[in-house]
């Protein structure tokens, strides 16, 4: 009994050895494992805040200039979109979706996706297989081939207003370039700005004629990037200059040409304006979407909801397009 209860009195030696003990093996400041999971831990918190200090350093100011400068107008945008409003007017009425309703409904936005529809075509067309032609030349050895690339880029890089004056006085009924010589054949010069067919054509041949350089200059690189072996294979197994483009080039440059189908449409869409508005400034025959937009908001109708309305389609129609590129026309695609 006086063991017992020396052993249930917290004074005496034993109770106070095994109260030590199991306290040091409870107490976790007392494990060494504990201490470095502790430490690592304080350390990611640290390099996981110093990565988000850089971040918001570095990363912060660009994204707040994309919410400024894209995001901001873009919303604000689809709200104007749904607003009876005047440039310049102090008032604004709510109309809902009726501006969306007149530009599919009427006769002249029916006229602006002809239009859009007719010069996008033949941009991304003419551009693209003149590019090809052109970069199939240039890959080849040819003395003078390097003033060649640089002569066939050039006009990509120049401006679309300087451009376009220069090809406004090739273009010139009585007086231009095109006229002396379609008359030297006896054939006279079309009112390139009178018939609104006319000069749909006039635009379509200046905005090729400015971009086909970039098309030309990237599938030069898809080219480039073709194995040789891989053609002087075929030509030993005598396949001609035609069986050797349709059986081995044209597959390998399917990366190029999906690209450049995407950056032409969307370019096609919405670079083309400086071309359109100094060559046809009233949009005669010429009145694509992203010139009807400036035409509604800042020509003579000065009606900026509607136009609001018509760069929201805009908007949609090239998010939808190159979603479809992206989801299907990518399948076709063969990369090495």
């Amino acid at each position: 009994m006086t063991t017992l209860q020396g052993a249930d009195d917290p004074a005496s030696p034993r109770a106070v050895t095994s109260s030590s003990v199991s306290g040091g093996a409870g107490d976790p400041s007392g494990d060494p494992g504990g201490d470095r999971a502790r430490a690592r831990k304080q350390a990611h918190r640290r390099r996981m805040s110093k990565n988000w200090s850089l971040f918001v350093l570095f990363a912060g100011p660009n994204i707040l200039l994309i919410l400024a400068f894209i995001y901001f107008p873009l919303v604000s945008n689809m709200y104007y979109s749904t607003l009876d409003w005047r440039l310049g007017s102090p008032r604004a009425t709510p109309v809902g979706l009726d501006n969306y309703v007149r530009f599919f409904t009427s006769d002249s936005g029916l006229e602006v996706w002809r239009v859009t529809g007719i010069f996008t075509g033949g941009a991304v067309i003419g551009s693209m297989v003149l590019g090809m032609l052109i970069a199939l030349v240039l890959n080849k050895k040819l003395p003078g081939r390097t003033a060649a690339r640089t002569a066939v880029f050039a006009p990509y890089v120049l401006s679309g207003v300087g451009v376009a004056m220069v090809w406004n006085f090739i273009f010139d009924p009585t007086r231009g370039a095109l006229s002396h010589i379609l008359g030297f054949f006896g054939v006279a010069s079309p009112q390139w700005y009178l018939n609104e067919d006319w000069a749909l054509v006039m635009v379509i041949i200046v905005y090729v004629w400015k971009n086909l350089g970039f098309c030309a200059v990237v599938f030069l690189a898809g080219l480039q990037a073709i194995p040789q072996d891989l053609i002087e294979a075929a030509t030993l197994d005598r396949a001609g200059a035609m069986r050797r483009f349709f059986s081995i080039v044209l597959p390998l440059l399917t990366p190029t040409v999906f690209f450049l189908l995407v950056t032409n449409i969307i370019f096609s869409m919405t670079n083309a304006f400086d071309i359109l508005r100094i060559m046809t400034p009233t949009g005669h025959g010429t009145n694509t979407i992203i010139f009807e937009i400036y035409l509604q908001s800042f020509g003579a109708y000065q009606r900026a909801g509607y136009s609001a309305a018509i760069a929201v389609v805009l908007f949609f129609t090239l998010f939808l397009i190159t979603a479809v590129q992206l989801r299907y026309v990518e399948r076709k695609v063969h990369y090495q």
